[in-house]
């Protein structure tokens, strides 16, 4: 098949290589260039993946305005470099896949989508998350009504490490499981609270961090509150050898599980419910489903969505600027309340169309 898209992926650290393979594997995209400012990056994926001599390989991002005919950019690189680089990409017309978080900022995040809009461009985010098989057929089973009526929601993400340096646990891990929380539900939240504790970046470097006043937070507590009441209760930590990825929502029917750790089994429903007899309540109709999943690499599916929307000029309806930008809004309300020690802060979501 004769390849339709240039696209050029900017980082190629520990993410960005995975990027670079999925459309190095795209059979509609003809990956033109890779920037990375470490030159021994560079030399390493381009043994790695046996690239062509015609990819440009440079530590320039500039370099890439040489390209001729370049469609679109793919970029892995810290958050804080996002704003110039995405905005840089769009003002010469280029589609732009982003690592989450889109920004840091909620105001650079609305005027990068209104810049990709006024230029007719795609704007999409990699939340990966969104494009699990597990994520979208639980989102299937809870609108379906399958667990009754809602009671509640948690997730633990928790690891020893990576332990980053530009942003806390909070932006490093949060993004994820709330992604899930609002696509499942299909809300987002209206009130939000965190608490956390600083064991290891008290100082932070302020060359690097966009939060040097409070140092960067190694264990965070968040609470979700939806418009329907509904609560989600989130556990991370990037200091914690007992690695965990779960997330559930309680019913009244049951309970459905996303444990990513077991690999063969990610996606669980768990019914059971009450009946009461006298001033007793008796568990009743216990029994476990196991749900099947269509196979996919969510990664894949990203990069391919991506191209679709490139192909079809139409954003991505589960992953856009605009959905990056909500979760960055719920990211900047949730860093207020913990800097206020876990005072509540309100959200005003207007729908973005």
């Amino acid at each position: 098949m004769t390849n339709q898209i240039k696209i050029a992926v900017i980082g190629v650290g520990r993410w960005g290589v995975h990027l670079l393979r999925n459309f190095l594997a795209h059979p509609e995209v003809n990956v033109v260039a890779v920037v990375d400012p470490h030159p021994e990056r560079l030399a390493a994926i381009k043994q790695q993946f046996d690239l062509d001599e015609n990819v440009l390989l440079t530590t320039q991002w500039q370099d890439l305005k040489k390209v001729p005919g370049l469609t679109g950019v793919a970029i892995a690189t810290p958050a804080t470099t996002h704003y110039d680089l995405i905005k840089d990409a769009l003002q010469h017309g280029y589609h732009v896949l982003a690592e989450k978080p889109l920004t840091l900022d909620p105001a650079e995040c609305r005027e990068l989508c209104q810049l990709a809009e006024q230029h007719h461009l795609i704007l999409m985010v990699d939340h990966t998350y969104l494009f699990h098989p597990a994520v979208e057929q639980g989102q299937t089973v809870v609108q379906a009504g399958k667990l009754g009526d809602l009671r509640y929601g948690y997730a633990t993400r928790t690891h020893l490490g990576p332990v980053r340096q530009d942003v806390d646990a909070l932006w490093d891990l949060a993004i994820h499981d709330i992604a899930i929380f609002n696509a499942w539900l299909g809300q987002m939240p209206v009130k939000v609270q965190a608490t956390g504790t600083v064991w290891l970046q008290g100082q932070a470097n302020s060359e690097i961090t966009h939060f040097p006043s409070q140092g960067l937070a190694d264990l965070v507590w968040l609470t979700l509150t939806y418009p329907d009441g509904f609560q989600a209760y989130i556990h991370l930590c990037w200091l914690n050898a007992d690695k965990q990825r779960r997330l559930g929502i309680v019913g009244s029917l049951g309970s459905l599980i996303f444990d990513e750790m077991l690999r063969s089994s990610p996606l669980t429903l768990l019914y059971g419910e009450f009946e009461q007899q006298g001033n007793h309540f008796i568990p009743g109709n216990q029994r476990q489903v196991v749900l099947e999943l269509e196979p996919g690499e969510p990664l894949g599916r990203v990069c391919s969505c991506f191209v679709d929307s490139i192909l079809n000029n139409t954003p991505s309806e589960v992953s856009s600027g605009w959905v990056g930008t909500q979760l960055v809004e719920i990211l900047a309300a949730l860093t207020l309340s913990l800097e206020q020690g876990g005072q509540p802060v309100f959200l005003n979501n207007s729908p973005q169309v």
